[in-house]
């Protein structure tokens, strides 16, 4: 999300995600006035993205999720749903064979915790963090990642379902 007057998000992801792209636009295409496009990136990469209108709707929300200093958090009162969870797992997460990874490697060991611990309650989903090279992310075991499965699934299009555990 980005804010100047008021808010607009702008969703992009490498080309190879370009049905994910177009699943999103749907979503969201009340709140947009150009359809996706191809971008070039850095060296020989190519994205592929689109961004809503800057709407007041979307203002509070930049400002729960990135305050005055414009700085990415996890607001204190935040309610995951299964829907939301599927979108974060979809764009943030992983697998590997039977676990689930969600790649918050950019938040503070405590906000992680704070994570955690959302999952925990709101979910009953358990998990710990993981060391990924110099960085931390969620990890949930293997019981988890198969109740996260079944609570995700029903929102999880054909062509992202390659990103669920066995």
């Amino acid at each position: 999300m980005q804010c100047k007057t008021h808010a607009y998000l702008k969703i992009g992801h490498s080309i190879k995600q370009r049905a994910y792209v177009d699943w999103k636009y749907e979503l969201l295409s009340a709140f947009v006035r150009t359809k996706p496009k191809e971008y070039r990136g850095n060296g020989n990469r190519v994205g592929y993205r689109f961004c809503t209108r800057s709407l007041p709707l979307l203002t509070p929300y930049f400002f729960l999720f990135y305050g005055k200093e414009n700085k990415k958090s996890i607001p204190q009162n935040l309610v995951l749903t299964p829907f939301s969870l599927a979108i974060w797992f979809m764009d943030d997460g992983s697998r590997n064979r039977k676990s689930i990874y969600l790649n918050t490697q950019q938040f503070t060991l405590e906000e992680q915790n704070f994570l955690l611990e959302l999952l925990r309650n709101q979910f009953g989903l358990q998990g710990n963090l993981n060391r990924d090279k110099q960085y931390w992310r969620i990890r949930l075991f293997q019981p988890s990642a198969q109740v996260f499965k079944q609570l995700v699934s029903p929102f999880i299009p054909d062509f992202m379902r390659y990103k669920l555990p066995l």
